[in-house]
């Protein structure tokens, strides 16, 4: 384990920060905190480690800072353990360690915005199904549609290469087929929503020129990336989504997934297809 004594540059952040995140444990500890995972118990199932090991690392995740414990019963005493804002501030690392598990060890360190079917990305997204996502309140049964990105005419919009990386292209046919098809949405009691990386000022800008029906998401935090472990690429200097469609029922439990999704505006017609076979409604 990495203590704290053992770090001799007192100037070098990579070095402070190795000094509370002490090992791998503790990584994994806050990545199935920030999925929904927040009790003792539930932590040890997940993790398979041992009881004493676990008491020791969430007692200096707290001590650090980087959880807080709430508790939900008083006799005998048990918490949950949520991120403090200083917790929050390492969901881009859990993103970005991801991603570069999956480009580069996993995989041959090509830049992509897909995956193959059989992928363990594709295995982990589909695998979201049953599972709440955390932190969102639905008010009806809803299709979320998360996209790389997608910009208004004349803003600063797509990186240079953005039409050479494969499964990046269509974000906006994927967004105007949505409108196009979202009455037959609401006629069986389905919203949509768009989601993405980019700023509020982005989305908002390109929704007004799209002429979108739905409100479009920003996860710029990368709360909703690092809650469910979506798969994500990096170009431009912005992680951003591969797409992918979730469909959540007013519980905020995937019903539902799309991944990937290799034809945008068909995808939309297969969801609907979906939505209607089994009476969202």
């Amino acid at each position: 384990m990495v203590r704290r004594v053992d770090l001799v540059n007192a100037d070098c952040g990579i070095e402070q920060a190795l000094s509370v995140l002490t090992d791998w444990w503790t990584f994994l500890i806050v990545r199935d905190v920030a999925g929904g995972v927040t009790r003792f118990d539930a932590l040890q199932r997940e993790l398979g480690m041992s009881r004493r090991a676990l008491t020791e690392r969430l007692g200096g995740l707290v001590e650090q800072g980087v959880l807080r414990r709430v508790a939900y019963q008083d006799n005998p005493p048990r918490h949950d353990y949520l991120l403090t804002p200083k917790g929050e501030g390492l969901l881009p690392v859990l993103i970005s360690l991801q991603d570069w598990g999956t480009r580069h060890v996993m995989g041959d360190g090509t830049l992509t915005a897909t995956a193959a079917p059989t992928s363990a990305e594709a295995h982990r997204v589909h695998d979201l199904v049953g599972h709440r996502i955390p932190g969102l309140t639905l008010e009806a049964p809803t299709v979320l549609f998360f996209f790389p990105g997608a910009y208004a005419p004349g803003s600063q919009g797509y990186p240079p290469g953005w039409g050479e990386i494969p499964g990046a292209a269509g974000c906006t046919l994927e967004a105007t087929t949505y409108a196009a098809r979202s009455g037959d949405f609401a006629a069986q009691g389905v919203l949509i929503k768009g989601v993405s990386t980019q700023r509020p000022d982005q989305l908002e800008a390109f929704a007004q020129h799209a002429g979108l029906p739905f409100p479009l998401l920003s996860d710029q935090d990368g709360k909703l990336a690092a809650s469910l472990r979506l798969p994500t690429f990096r170009a431009g200097g912005t992680d951003r989504f591969k797409r992918l469609t979730l469909l959540a029922d007013e519980g905020s439990v995937i019903r539902s997934v799309q991944f990937p999704v290799s034809d945008p505006a068909g995808s939309v017609t297969e969801m609907l297809m979906y939505v209607a076979a089994h009476r969202f409604g």
